[in-house]
């Protein structure tokens, strides 16, 4: 995994995605609702364990690609052992960036927040968003 250089931005670039921030961690949640296993910080940032039910790998790689083309500051890797997927990511070596990494880390343990308050915790890290819907 190549994670970004310190250098790289630490902002958020919905202008081109299909979908809303509160719409994306709203698919989090149902990921996480479908597959969910565990979680652990990693030598470089953090690991989702999810189970390996049909489609659970190509869902997690799709949204990577998403991620990654809003947040360039984040390194994503997917890879699968036994019966789980694994989704490990890490960020650009930034204060801002290590607080997103955590907001990331807490969303499989909160179950109870709405997509819009997961939304503001975000943006309440002081991460820049660029809004948008394409389409």
């Amino acid at each position: 995994m190549d994670i970004p250089a310190s250098s790289t931005p630490i902002a958020c670039d919905l202008s081109s995605a299909l979908d809303t921030m509160p719409e994306r961690l709203a698919e989090y949640r149902r990921l996480f609702d479908t597959a969910y296993v565990g979680r652990e910080r990693t030598a470089h940032g953090i690991r989702f364990r999810l189970r390996a039910d049909e489609g659970v790998e190509a869902w997690v790689r799709d949204l990577t690609v998403r991620e990654k083309a809003c947040c360039a500051f984040f390194a994503f890797a997917v890879t699968t052992d036994g019966d789980e997927v694994l989704w490990d990511a890490a960020v650009a070596d930034d204060d801002l960036a290590r607080a997103v990494l955590e907001e990331l880390y807490r969303l499989p343990g909160d179950t109870t927040a709405a997509p819009e308050e997961l939304a503001e915790r975000l943006t309440g890290t002081g991460l820049p968003v660029t809004h948008g819907r394409a389409g």
